[in-house]
């Protein structure tokens, strides 16, 4: 058949615009969810930089055996419709874009409708009349089937155009429904302190999410998203913050606006997102573990999602930078105020708690990918009239995350380290470690400092027992502290002096693309990184729902 159609070309202009627009139609009917627009039909064309040629015998890789020999001839000398490459080759061999097949019929098309204009003899004889109704018997119950897919497309197309919710915006939903229990023999507590009794029942929480994504160039994006769960910590059973849900968060399912930002190109090689609130560093930036990164498909743990380090100045404003995103080699740099809508004392933008950020990526590869980080990072013990030292955002021990006690302003330097390997299609292996140093500037703990050392490792077995699916292993030492002045301070001997694991199993099970379901189990040894607490185990079943 293919031969037979490029036979066609050796007939008159009429035949071969017929011809063509078969092929048109044929172009047309795949269309199914992108559409193309002149401009972009403009750009392919001259992407490509060929050259006019006027005899085929200028293409030095085109023979007179080569079955489309006599079609390409007739195409170069009869019609001056076909270009070649700079080099002097035809390239026929070439997969043909749709692009290149628009600009070549387009050319084609307009070199018909000059010889049809200027034509003095009779343009259309009866040998012509003969081959056009039998190239339409022939195709006549392909071209009967590809009418009714333009139709089918035209009318589908008609009714997205007049429901669509916006021109420039698409709403992209989430909803996780949590059933989910802890359970041991008691509950956690800090060094020297006596144990208490782990009374716990099981929950059943949700969270949804309403994303709104809009983008004016095509390549910008402006975020909204609308917020509202019910998933209370449970910590305030297990006595720790390491048994925290990668979800969690209680707003008695008010609904509210929690994340705003706008990312746009500023070059090719440079990317800028401006978070307006809600900033979160994890999404800014690369961090180095793709498979459980996220709080709804990824570690049912909140631990287990990425490294601490990029909990720093979540839920801020600020600006994120990031140069050559796409090569092997990206730089990142960021600042995130928490408190930069507050006009008071000690708050704003640059006065109140605030992370300035830094991350050099090496990504020669989807198999191999490493990063180094580092954060400073400003704590004012004082985030919307509550006492919020929180170095780690609630991961690790009561004592690594707020080490001087209240009233404390605090400052620390992060570093990090955070890899990824791609062993294959169907293995994953992800990690982190980071080092803390942290200052007490104020306070009843003034001048002292805190060592504080993390690090975990995660394995993912993709596509196990199915499709889709990935069984997931992730296991690590939360934030502690292991050294500086604090640790030998009056009262806080008996703190963080044993070590804390965690260890976490979970399978993503993909019901549907839309639909995503994780059973796992989440298990502390030792926490609060206190050897005289009992392991502690958090149940979980998570369903993800997606639209």
């Amino acid at each position: 058949m293919t031969k037979q159609f490029w036979n066609l070309f050796k007939v008159s202009p009429v035949v071969l615009a017929a011809t063509f627009l078969i092929a048109n139609s044929a172009l047309a009917a795949e269309v199914n969810d992108q559409v193309t627009n002149v401009g972009q039909l403009s750009e392919a064309e001259d992407s490509n930089d060929m050259s006019q040629v006027t005899s085929v015998s200028q293409f030095s890789d085109v023979q007179p055996t080569d079955w489309a020999f006599q079609a390409l001839q007739s195409l170069v000398e009869r019609y001056g419709c076909i270009a070649g490459y700079p080099n002097g080759t035809y390239r026929g061999n070439r997969a043909l874009t749709r692009y290149e097949f628009a600009a070549g019929l387009n050319a084609c098309l307009n070199r018909v409708n000059e010889l049809i204009a200027t034509a003095t003899a009779d343009v259309v004889s009866k040998q012509d009349l003969a081959t056009l109704q039998r190239l339409q018997e022939e195709f006549s119950g392909e071209l009967a089937t590809l009418r009714g897919r333009v139709d089918g497309l035209e009318a589908r197309t008609s009714e997205l155009e007049a429901n669509q919710f916006s021109t420039t915006t698409k709403l992209v939903g989430e909803a996780i429904f949590s059933a989910s229990d802890v359970f041991g023999d008691n509950r956690a507590v800090p060094g020297g302190a006596l144990p208490q009794d782990l009374d716990s029942n099981v929950t059943f929480s949700d969270r949804v999410r309403l994303n709104l994504f809009s983008s004016f160039t095509g390549k910008d994006q402006l975020q909204i998203r609308l917020n509202a769960n019910n998933t209370i910590s449970n910590a305030v059973v297990s006595g720790t913050n390491m048994t925290r849900l990668a979800y969690d968060g209680n707003n008695n399912n008010s609904v509210n606006i929690d994340k705003i930002n706008y990312a746009f190109n500023f070059s090719d090689a440079v990317r800028v997102k401006v978070d307006a609130t809600g900033g979160e560093l994890w999404e800014n930036v690369n961090n180095f573990n793709p498979d459980f990164a996220s709080s709804s498909r990824g570690a049912l743990s909140r631990y287990g999602r990425f490294s601490p380090i990029y909990r720093q100045g979540a839920g801020g404003a600020g600006l994120t930078v990031t140069f050559n995103p796409k090569g092997p080699i990206s730089l990142s740099g960021a600042y995130l105020a928490r408190t930069a809508n507050d006009p008071s004392l000690n708050n704003g933008l640059l006065d109140g708690d605030n992370t300035i950020f830094g991350q050099l990526s090496f990504q020669p590869s989807k198999a191999f990918n490493i990063g180094l980080t580092y954060a400073r990072t400003y704590q004012t013990n004082l985030v919307n009239n509550t006492v919020n030292n929180n170095l780690f955002q609630g991961t690790g021990s009561t004592f690594a995350n707020n080490p001087f006690g209240n009233n404390t302003r605090t400052e620390s330097n992060n570093y990090g380290v955070e890899a990824t390997f791609q062993l294959g299609s169907k293995l994953a292996i992800s990690g982190w470690g980071g080092y803390t140093t942290a200052d007490a500037i104020t306070g009843a703990n003034a001048g002292t400092d805190a060592d504080i050392w993390y690090w975990a490792g995660a394995l993912a077995l993709k596509d196990f027992g199915g499709e889709g699916n990935v069984l997931g292993v992730i296991f690590g030492q939360p934030p502690r502290v292991t050294g500086g002045s604090i640790k030998t301070a009056a009262g806080n001997t008996n703190f963080d002096d044993d070590t804390s694991y965690h260890l976490e199993g979970l399978y993503k099970f993909k019901v549907s693309d839309n639909i995503q379901v994780t059973p796992g189990l989440l298990v502390i040894f030792n926490p609060e990184h206190n050897d005289n607490n009992d392991t502690e185990y958090v149940g979980t079943l998570r369903t993800t729902f997606t639209f």
